[in-house]
């Protein structure tokens, strides 16, 4: 079965489609309609697979997302509101640097209960540094002031059970109206009266824009952080290289520092080929072989490559990473027995803790 298209010039422009023996008359609007939706459809596509392949997106319990975006500071703040049935819920969210996830929820009385998912929600975002939520009810703008309620119920009991007590205790004189409204309960406002269930969609609500700010304050800090240790990486491995290139002199000079400190002793007929003299060169070669800290350093710096590229949290990462390039610059700065390679140790070092002191900031 073919497909053949026949373009004609008669009463107005169209299109002769032939599928097999039978043919199909399209007018030129209908071609450049069905034209049209292909091409939305197609640059639909596109667009969705470039924003797949940017974000990598997370499903979470009760129907949450999560959205990564690289390497995050631990630093940042957040603050979202919403009203809804006369009353504003108003929400702020400050993250600040801790080795561990810590989470602080500071909720009105009336709103204690909902503490385990407001932490479960921040959870979700945030995987490291102390977090700290502030949660608030009170009457939205435009409404009255917040009106005053007695529980009568709850002020008989009050008065039954403190004149039964005051008879028991035999006290003399009857319970006071002022005694009543001091006891817990009695008096409320509107927002004590507001029950915990239905409430939570508009602390969700609010919730929700608080979060997004904090994630995106920490991902822009993130990326400045990203970009100043790289430059440190940087810094180091030049170092490295410059270490790499000095370590096959390291034996010539230390042979020819040792053949003039057995001359000035008064030593002569040291030939360059005696075997004591080559016996000890090779001990020092060995000695101060380097060459096995160089490439651990160079997996160091590769492995720091793949958590800035990474969409997960580095933070921990990173921190053991700087251990263990402290680990082998240290073994370096033992074994060098040359003042180029020392002096480049020193620059490593200095990078280094710099490196450190960043990392710490980082999710």
């Amino acid at each position: 079965m073919g497909l053949s298209a026949i373009c004609n010039f008669g009463d107005g422009i169209g299109w002769n489609f032939r599928v097999g023996h039978n043919c199909i008359h399209c007018s030129g609007f209908t071609v450049v309609s069905f034209a049209f939706v292909y091409f939305y459809f197609a640059f639909t596509r596109t667009l969705k697979s470039l924003h797949r392949w940017q974000f990598k997106i997370y499903s979470l319990a009760a129907g949450n997302f999560r959205i990564v975006r690289g390497m995050k500071s631990m630093t940042g703040y957040g603050r979202g509101e919403c009203a809804r049935d006369g009353f504003k819920i108003t929400v702020e969210l400050g993250a600040v640097n801790r080795r561990q996830s810590e989470i602080s929820v500071n909720l009105p009385r009336e709103l204690e209960m909902l503490e385990a998912q407001v932490r479960d929600a921040i959870n979700a975002q945030v995987a490291r540094g102390r977090v700290t939520a502030r949660i608030g009810i009170h009457a939205a703008d435009g409404q009255s002031s917040a009106r005053a309620h007695i529980n009568l119920p709850l002020a008989k009991a009050y008065a039954t059970e403190l004149a039964r007590l005051a008879k028991s205790l035999k006290i003399s004189g009857g319970v006071s109206l002022d005694q009543i409204l001091r006891a817990p309960g009695v008096f409320q406002t509107d927002e004590e009266l507001v029950e915990t269930e239905s409430v939570w969609p508009a602390v969700e609500k609010a919730l929700k824009p608080a979060l997004a700010s904090l994630v995106k304050m920490r991902e822009r800090e993130g990326a400045h952080l990203a970009q100043d240790l790289t430059a440190r990486i940087g810094i180091m491995r030049q170092s490295v290289e410059k270490i790499q290139k000095r370590v096959p002199e390291t034996a010539e000079n230390y042979r020819r520092q040792l053949l003039e400190r057995i001359k000035s002793a008064g030593i002569e007929n040291i030939a360059p080929d005696d075997e004591r003299l080559l016996k000890e060169i090779v001990l020092f070669a060995d000695r101060s072989d380097i060459s096995e800290e160089l490439t651990r350093l160079r997996s160091h710096f590769k492995q720091f490559e793949d958590c800035r590229k990474s969409k997960e949290p580095v933070g921990r990462t990173l921190d053991f990473l700087a251990q263990e390039m402290n680990r082998e610059i240290n073994t370096i700065g033992s074994k060098a027995n040359d003042a180029v390679i020392s002096r480049e140790v020193v620059t490593l070092k200095a990078e280094l803790e710099k490196f450190r002191e960043q990392a710490q900031n980082v999710e």
